[in-house]
């Protein structure tokens, strides 16, 4: 096992946050971008001179522009030292948390502003490469909704999938979405099991609200090394714990088995890094594009026995005042998906959990998040990149 580099908490996130997410706002990926900057910028008493270091995702909206990171820095009027574009997907919101604090801790920079912000809804400029659209889409397979139906087909094979299971988890994140003023205002309504299990087929046996939906919108953080956040007078501070990534999982591999992940590695892996087991984990905040996805990691990470995933969210209260609160803001499937940027609504939920302040939905006195992301969907196997990590408070 690699070192953990976080564990001596020398580097914390100040502050948070995070646009409406909405559909086809006409906005750009830029002004999405500039109003999560103006926010934190209010929430921080900082101003564009005072960040040094810089990172995005690389949004659908923008990543034909091969300038992305340089044009959207001159955009917010920020000067950067440090300049990073992370292009794995939903991972890159945690990941690029990672990258900051190793950039802080070599002193490439002293305060780092994150952003995710995309506006697919508005603008799409993504072409997909490689065997997906050579193999896949010639065949009539649509997208990541048709490829996470085959997923749900081959775990059927193996095991038992409880769909009231997944319409539990459904339930619990259209909750959060109807108490968070940041989501899609159409998914601020409250659904019920048998609306999960008689909404349609997208693919079979994939619904509707297994999906996400893509929309526009922005999220960010501020980060800096904590003695610095110390002398500026940040006391609400959360600390990057532990961290693993992998990607490509069984690469070598050529009929892999699409149900077997990336987390069976990278979960066990962060949790080992913070001394911690999943007994120990207040709440749980995972890329959440499809539901299955959440229900595998469930089990690959250690929460619940392989094959038992969807019986364990059929009993387990995964509200903010439950056993394993889950995706508590709504997730990705409960407030819509912006983009790219869309690792960052579960990060950022976690982090404004960990800060005491999601309101009617905080979980109370949560001492730890784990937090994963998952990056693209490629031919033949079930995603890309893999990652998890803890943070403290």
């Amino acid at each position: 096992m690699a070192k953990n580099f976080l564990e001596a908490q020398d580097v914390c996130i100040v502050a948070y946050g995070e646009t409406k997410i909405d559909r086809r706002t006409g906005k750009t990926a830029y002004e999405l971008a500039a109003e999560v900057a103006e926010e934190l910028f209010a929430k921080t008493n900082l101003a564009p001179g005072d960040i040094d270091g810089l990172s995005f995702t690389v949004p659908l909206s923008e990543c034909a522009n091969p300038f992305w990171s340089n044009y959207c820095a001159d955009y917010l009027g920020i000067v950067p030292r440090w300049l990073q574009t992370t292009d794995i997907g939903g991972a890159s919101a945690i990941g690029n948390v990672t990258r900051a604090a190793m950039a802080l801790q070599n002193e490439l920079c002293e305060t780092a502003m994150l952003i995710g912000s995309d506006a697919p809804s508005s603008k799409w400029s993504a072409v997909y490469g490689s065997y997906r659209n050579e193999f896949w889409e010639p065949t009539g397979i649509q997208g990541p909704p048709g490829a996470f139906g085959l997923l749900m087909n081959r775990y059927r094979a193996q095991y038992e999938l409880d769909f009231a299971g997944l319409g539990a988890l459904a339930v619990a994140q259209r909750n959060g979405a109807a108490v968070n003023e940041n989501a899609y205002e159409r998914f601020r309504k409250k659904i019920t099991v048998d609306d999960y299990l008689t909404s349609r087929e997208v693919s079979t046996p994939l619904r509707l609200l297994d999906s996400v939906m893509f929309c526009d919108g922005a999220n960010g953080l501020v980060m800096m090394k904590t003695d610095r956040a110390r002398e500026l007078g940040f006391e609400n501070r959360v600390y990057p714990f532990a961290y693993s990534e992998i990607t490509n999982f069984a690469g070598a591999e050529q009929t892999p088995d699409i149900t077997e992940t990336g987390f069976s590695v990278s979960g066990p892996d962060a949790l080992a890094k913070a001394g911690m087991t999943p007994a120990d984990i207040s709440m749980f905040h995972p890329y959440d594009d499809f539901l299955i996805a959440v229900m595998l990691k469930l089990e690959q990470i250690g929460f619940c026995e392989r094959g038992r995933g969807s019986q364990f969210l059929r009993d387990t209260d995964i509200s903010p005042t439950g056993a394993l609160p889950i995706n508590t803001g709504g997730g990705q499937i409960g407030c819509g998906q912006p983009g790219l940027a869309g690792g960052g609504v579960n990060l950022v939920e976690a982090v404004r959990q960990l800060m005491g302040e999601a309101g009617e939905r905080q979980v109370p006195d949560p001492a730890n998040a784990l937090v994963t992301g998952i990056g693209v969907i490629p031919y033949g196997r079930n995603w890309g990149t893999s990652n998890a990590m803890v943070l403290v408070k």
